[in-house]
């Protein structure tokens, strides 16, 4: 039987070899047939979790409550050292110095990546911005956002932290942050979903250790972090419902 791996789409591009060692790591170590699939949206994403064709995945926490209470994934491990957190950004020639020198009309680039927007719309509250007064430009990538910025289609952009930082540095040196959030207790979560229920205790041990072992600790800093977390049921419970409240209308 085969099952299939995969990942949230917000992750950074130059981590997909990462994310293809780690799936040959976890069939050679657990003797499964798994399949790596990555897809390029959230929505198709999602529609393939909605068939019943996903079998783990790396998930952000917007999706992590559809995936427990909806399809019965439970929680293997956390990336040490990585937290969701959102990013307003600028083109450094802008006037604007504060979020509150931002205007309705404001022309804001986003992703599709849920977490990231919503906690991107609780940042521009202060200038007193909300889906009803800014003009929305949606882009595939953190990357095209930074192009929208640069180029002149977008008066602000949205950015996922992490994908901020793994712009090229050329890139980030047109641009000028404005506010970070720090939140600091959202994370996204290694998940398992019913077909591969009997392993999930094979799987968090052999996650857990990674660090321990440097060959294996560099397939794990590849994918950008410096190893897993153990998170049980209660923590994922508790993260789901803090993003509830912190993003409920």
């Amino acid at each position: 039987m085969t099952f299939t791996f995969t990942v949230s789409p917000d992750f950074p591009p130059d981590h997909i070899a990462g994310w293809y060692v780690l799936n040959t790591f976890l069939q050679r170590t657990t003797g499964e047939h798994i399949h790596l699939e990555l897809f390029d949206r959230f929505d198709q994403q999602r529609a393939a979790i909605a068939r019943g064709e996903i079998d783990l995945i790396y998930a952000n926490p917007f999706d992590a409550a559809t995936l427990v209470r909806d399809h019965g994934f439970v929680s293997v491990a956390r990336p040490d050292g990585i937290r969701d957190e959102a990013m307003i950004v600028v083109p450094d020639h802008s006037e604007v110095q504060k979020i509150e020198d931002l205007e309705p009309g404001a022309r804001v680039a986003f992703t599709d990546d849920p977490d990231v927007h919503m906690i991107g719309m609780i940042m521009l509250e202060p200038a007193n911005l909300g889906a009803t007064n800014i003009e929305a430009v949606e882009r595939p990538t953190y990357v095209l956002v930074a192009k929208a910025l640069l180029s002149g289609p977008a008066d602000v952009g949205v950015f996922l932290c992490d994908a901020f930082d793994n712009l090229s540095s050329s890139t980030r040196a047109g641009l000028r942050p404005l506010v970070t959030s720090h939140i600091g207790v959202i994370s996204h979560m290694l998940m398992v979903g019913p077909k591969l229920a009997a392993k999930v205790d094979e799987l968090r041990t052999l996650l857990l250790e990674m660090h321990e072992n440097p060959t294996q600790r560099l397939i794990v800093e590849g994918l950008g972090f410096s190893g897993w977390l153990p998170v049980d049921h209660e923590e994922t419970e508790f993260m789901i419902d803090l993003r509830d409240t912190l993003f409920a209308d």
